[in-house]
């Protein structure tokens, strides 16, 4: 086993212009992050609020404001990945509990974070609209992270044990092993679910922008905000002038930021033979000729990788005095006792707020609740009955891989609800009934995941296998059954449970739509939360997110992980 080292060979060109290029470009971005980034401090009070423009020219600069939180969002999220993932892949303890604690947080709707989130940076930031950005920026940050973060942890949990050997044998410290393991090894999976991560914020931006809490309307600039504004007043040439904007601004992405990640994560690839299909990017290709590039980046490693050596060595000569074992479970029960004090105080707060509600009222949500669960039930479903023979096809064939693979990217990124206005519409005008029609609004943000996952499980069947069936002169049926299904399963139910997650995400602004003065409504949970929060309902809210989470943690154990586990006892390939 070896790794593919292709691209990984320095150029020994000259100054040109490739580096000319490359200069320019890092300034361009430095420079319009200084500029976009600065408009986040202005003043801001219930009177003075930033004012939105229909008129397109101003598109390129919401356009800039949002890219600018979708990154900011990413970094906060790579930097939990990387923490969290690690700690809950290596302390058994807090696995039991960090683990689900992220399936319950994937599905809790974004708006059940805005509504206490605005108010906490308003607070932290008086008078400025940095504290409303921070919230916008939080808001992405949690439709980005848990998937990345589940990515992370379940590549640190199946390195090869060789290699696991081969860094104890070289004493490899915490940082080396990190770096010259465990990111390298967890490189490909973790790019690919960024990209699917990166999708998500863009579905829940224009939620995260116009923020309506606590009876107050909040509008940021930036495409979320244009497009929820042109919907209220139905403008249908702005929404188009929007949806284009959008557009160009996830080709744009594709081509300047994750191809030239998918090329170059390449070089992590562990395989027996050099690939054939190797991933191509125009700009990856001018970053790889640019000797100011190389020069950067040699330099930097090496005052990063010697300045945490020299830290590692002086925590290791540093002598601390021993403590004595009855003082270390005294402080160990002492951070128990007050972690249990503080969720003992939130829980009796939550408590006293939710009894305010009546009987009829905790069984209305309840029942809202087993509606939306059929329809994420249904849309997930549905999901897998297109999604598997199309991933299959394209997975088992390279040339279309190739080909379709950016284009599904483009499609997963774009966000769904931006289309909501027009499939509102389209409801009005066919008099579909929201109980309905809130199901495929659910699959437009939940199906890519699916779909994905059933990609990577295609292209991972091994070439042995595919000629063995060929040799056996296996019928298309028996293929299907005796091959590619067992092969695919464990990828699928990793993408089913990613959906279902991110279904009852999706829920809140799925059952839910309007347009000009029409509103099209499902009953359902999402729906409930959504008006709760519009409203300032603290005690709906509260409740409705508790029987989200308990409705949540109950399929995810009775149904989703027991078919995990089917999968790896069963259908794993090793």
């Amino acid at each position: 086993m070896r790794l593919n080292n292709f691209s990984n060979i320095e150029q020994k060109s000259k100054f040109g212009w490739a580096d000319i290029i490359v200069i320019f470009l890092l300034l361009a971005i430095l420079y319009a992050a200084a500029k976009l980034g600065s408009a986040m401090e202005v003043p801001f009070s219930a009177v003075q609020q930033p004012k939105i423009s229909l008129n397109p020219i101003w598109l390129p600069y919401y356009a800039g404001r949002s890219l600018l939180r979708m990154f900011i969002a990413f970094a906060a999220s790579l930097i939990f990945t990387f923490v969290y993932g690690r700690i809950a892949a290596y302390n058994k303890t807090a696995e039991k509990i960090m683990i689900p604690a992220i399936d319950i947080l994937q599905s809790v709707p974004v708006l059940g974070f805005l509504s206490a989130t605005v108010l906490a940076f308003m607070a932290l930031f008086p008078g400025s609209l940095l504290g409303v950005e921070c919230a916008s920026i939080f808001a992405i940050f949690t439709g980005q992270v848990w998937n990345m973060t589940f990515s992370f942890y379940h590549s640190l949990q199946t390195i090869p044990r060789e290699l696991d050997e081969a860094t104890k044998m070289n004493r490899l410290g915490t940082w080396n092993r990190f770096t010259k393991l465990e990111v390298p090894f967890s490189m490909i999976g973790l790019v690919w679910n960024s990209m699917m991560s990166f999708g998500g914020g863009w579905f829940f931006l224009a939620a995260s922008e116009s923020i309506s809490v606590l009876n107050q309307n909040i509008h940021l600039p930036g495409i979320g905000s244009y497009m929820a504004l042109a919907a209220d007043q139905g403008n249908i040439r702005a929404i188009i002038y929007s949806i284009l904007a959008m557009i160009i601004l996830i080709v744009l992405v594709d081509q300047l930021f994750w191809r030239p990640i998918i090329e170059w994560s390449q070089k992590f690839k562990i395989e027996l033979t050099e690939s054939g299909e190797i991933p191509t990017s125009w700009v990856f290709n001018i970053v790889r000729r640019a000797r100011f590039v190389q020069y950067l980046s040699r330099n930097l490693r090496r005052v990063l990788h010697d300045w945490m050596i020299e830290l590692t060595k002086k925590s290791s000569q540093m002598a601390f005095p021993e403590i004595p074992g009855l003082i270390k479970k005294s402080i160990k029960w002492l951070l128990v006792v007050l972690v249990a004090a503080v969720v003992c105080k939130y829980l009796y707060e939550g408590i006293i707020l939710v009894s305010k509600l009546s009987w009829p009222e905790l069984t209305n949500a309840i029942l809202l609740g087993l509606l939306t669960s059929l329809r994420v039930f249904i849309s997930t479903l549905l999901a897998v009955i297109w999604t598997l023979p199309v991933g299959v096809f394209i997975g088992t064939n390279p040339k279309l891989s190739r080909i379709a693979q950016p284009i599904v990217q483009i499609l997963a990124s774009f966000p769904a609800n931006m289309a909501f206005p027009i499939i509102t519409i389209l409801y009005l005008k066919l008099k579909i009934s929201m109980e309905i029609g809130a199901i495929p609004l659910m699959m437009l943000g939940t199906q890519w995941y699916v779909l994905f996952n059933v990609i990577a499980g295609a292209m991972a069947i091994p070439s042995d296998l595919k000629e063995a069936s060929s040799i056996l002169k296996l019928s298309r049926r028996q293929k299907w059954k005796t091959l590619i299904l067992p092969a695919v399963f464990p990828f699928l139910i990793t993408g089913c449970i990613t959906a279902s997650g991110g279904a009852w995400n999706a829920s809140i602004v799925s059952e839910i739509v309007s347009w000009k003065s029409s509103t099209l409504q499902a009953s359902g949970l999402g729906s409930y939360i959504a008006q709760a929060t519009t409203k300032g309902n603290w005690p709906e809210i509260i409740w409705g997110i508790i029987v989200m989470c308990v409705l949540v943690v109950f399929v995810n154990r009775l149904l989703w992980r027991r078919l995990y586990d089917l999968a790896q006892r069963k259908y794993h390939l090793d």
